[in-house]
């Protein structure tokens, strides 16, 4: 009996396949893509050797795009490589981020890249005419080679991935994957967007277009290459979510939910599906560890359950669901990555793959401890480790936990403000917080006045002489345009 109504709910479920595989493209405009071959690849013991390799073959180019790469061990074996291969005259392109690199990475570290034929490019630094254009950054962790291999993924580089034994340093936990086969053209078209963005456009005579080559598996895949301004992975997050039937299992390491996100994850939940959150317990920020767990309450209501790593950090972004859809990269489940940042991930949609992933999650857990509401309706870990050993601030991990718990208070100030939504019990407490935060500067500012007027007129200043520019630039692109189709 059992037998006949699982093949009953198969036969039920395979006419929907190909509609949620229409509502995945459109939400993430990303189509699907047959004939790979996808391979897990487990924190940087697996990942930095295949990355390694893989520029070291290089024949055609390399194209190197990484929110952070360290100045140390690691960064300089990564920089060897790349200088390597460019001293042999293949065209070597790397892109970072301005903040990722802000106190990491020298300038003389970019300037041995570049004197040694790497073409270097930042990702939106400081500029006169830009003041807020911080806010964007270029997240993404991917290299492709030749346009025969991709990888994908939620490293940056540093040693902190590596770890350091003698200094009894774990390695931090991560994750990506290594793709061959035609959606390797969507990852180097990824990375040509970018540069794309920031000067010249990679010479169309260097272009391999392999999307017609033959297969390298038998995997279906997305890339999702997100943008600033775009939903597409929060709508393809939350679709999953809501058609998720047996199983979700979300890792993240930076986790700050949407009120709408939220709510998808109660919704499945409270409708059987097993619902789990990994999320790491180490940080340096302890009222950023307060603001984290302040969020885990309306979850554990619903009866998601959360669990916190026990380790150096955990990284990664991935997620898992029904044995059969899996997600692999660098979007976090928060604001800043769904809609400020540049984002790639790569969305496998295979039983085999997905089987893997959900065994490596299991694995996880048991070096997680669960977190739970106690007899009081506190939120608690039973067994935490009396000693939780914390991140460094080194490998950029405090920044992204800082910047999720902002965006969690971000989000319970507008909704207080707006009533656009029914607040949480356990907001009372963050509000209160920054209710007497925002009193004690308010009394500072009283009382010393130009405490606030100096940094207020900079600010004002800058904006003014942005703006100034960019209608002076904007007046002489029209100028030129007018002239070039008067001569025509």
């Amino acid at each position: 009996m059992t037998e006949k109504f699982e093949e009953d709910q198969n036969t039920s479920v395979a006419p929907l396949r190909p509609l949620a595989d229409q509502a995945f493209s459109r939400a993430a405009g990303a189509r699907l893509i047959s004939g790979n071959q996808v391979r897990l690849l487990r924190d940087a013991r697996e990942n930095y050797p295949a990355w390694l390799e893989a520029i070291r073959s290089a024949k055609h180019h390399v194209h190197f795009e990484s929110y952070i790469i360290h100045e140390d061990d690691a960064g300089r074996e990564f920089a060897d490589a790349l200088l390597a291969k460019a001293q042999e005259g293949v065209p070597v392109r790397l892109i970072y981020d301005w903040m990722g690199g802000f106190g990491k990475t020298s300038r003389r570290f970019w300037n041995r890249l570049r004197a040694g034929g790497v073409e270097v490019r930042c990702y939106n630094p400081p500029r006169l005419d830009s003041p807020f254009g911080w806010i964007s950054r270029d997240h993404r962790k991917m290299i492709a080679v030749d346009g025969e291999v991709a990888f994908i993924a939620g490293l940056c580089v540093g040693s902190m991935w590596v770890g350091n034994p003698a200094k009894k340093l774990e390695p931090w936990r991560d994750t990506g994957v290594e793709v061959r086969g035609p959606a390797v053209v969507e990852a180097e078209r990824a990375f040509s967007q970018i540069w794309a963005m920031l000067g010249d456009a990679v010479p169309e005579n260097e272009w391999v277009d392999n999307s017609a080559q033959a297969a390298a598996g038998d995997i279906n895949m997305r890339v999702v290459a997100t943008v600033p301004a775009t939903v597409g992975m929060i709508r393809l997050d939350e679709l999953v979510a809501a058609l998720a039937r047996k199983r979700l299992w979300l890792t993240d390491a930076y986790y700050a939910g949407t009120t709408s996100f939220v709510q998808a994850l109660k919704a499945a939940a409270r409708d059987g599906v097993d619902v789990r959150l990994l999320v790491p317990n180490a940080t340096d920020i302890p009222i950023v560890r307060f603001f984290s767990r302040a969020g885990y309450r309306p979850l554990l209501e619903a009866g998601v359950r959360v669990f916190e790593w026990n380790g150096t950090m955990l990284h990664a972004k991935t997620a898992v669901t029904d044995g059969r859809w899996a997600r692999v990269g660098s979007t976090n489940l928060n604001i800043a990555s769904w809609f400020g940042n540049c984002e790639l991930d790569a969305m496998v949609e295979d039983e085999s793959f997905a089987r893997e992933m959900e065994e490596m999650y299991l694995q996880d857990l048991n070096n997680a401890t669960e977190i739970v509401l106690d007899r009081k309706h506190r939120v608690r870990a039973p067994g935490e480790p009396s000693h939780p050993i914390h991140a460094t601030t080194s490998g950029g991990g405090s920044v992204g936990r800082a910047a999720a718990g902002a965006i969690r208070i971000g989000n319970t100030v507008g909704a207080a403000f707006t009533n656009r939504r029914v607040l949480e019990p356990v907001e009372a407490r963050i509000m209160v917080t920054v209710s007497l935060l925002v009193i004690a500067l308010a009394a500072l500012f009283i009382f010393h006045p130009a405490v606030l007027a100096r940094p207020a007129s900079v600010i004002l200043a800058w904006v003014g002489v942005a703006l100034l520019l960019k209608a002076y630039r904007v007046h002489r692109k029209g100028r030129r345009e007018r002239a070039k189709s008067e001569q025509t």
